[in-house]
């Protein structure tokens, strides 16, 4: 999960859209500016699309098209407006602040997921 400089919210990394880009495209776009990322676009999964009261923008909503993917080989950097990245636990979750989107849905989808299923949506 990401922090990005002066918020407190963690939040999975991702971004806005660009005019005619596509979600995954404009995911993959953010992970390499935000993590030093470069993913294929067959390691992903598509795991739905939610809205959810912006993080760190009172008043707005985000609507997010949410994609899994597993990271192995590469080990993530915080860069651009990411202030720090972090491996979240989830029997860890004490003392993080997190933003909406990720405590109301994702969080929920990852923890039904049965042990081990890290390459499931979700995962």
């Amino acid at each position: 999960m990401v922090r990005k400089h002066g918020t407190t919210m963690f939040m999975q990394p991702g971004g806005k859209l660009e005019p005619g880009e596509h979600p995954l495209v404009a995911l993959r776009r953010e992970l390499g500016e935000e993590l030093g990322l470069d993913l294929p676009a067959e390691a992903f999964t598509w795991v739905g699309t939610f809205e959810e009261d912006a993080a760190n923008e009172p008043g707005h909503v985000v609507r997010a098209d949410v994609y899994s993917v597993t990271v192995e080989a590469a080990a993530p950097v915080a860069a651009a407006e990411i202030a720090e990245f972090r491996w979240v636990e989830l029997d860890d979750l004490d003392g993080i602040d997190l933003a909406p989107l990720s405590s109301r849905f994702l969080l929920p989808i990852l923890l039904a997921q049965p042990e081990g299923a890290v390459d499931q949506p979700g995962g």
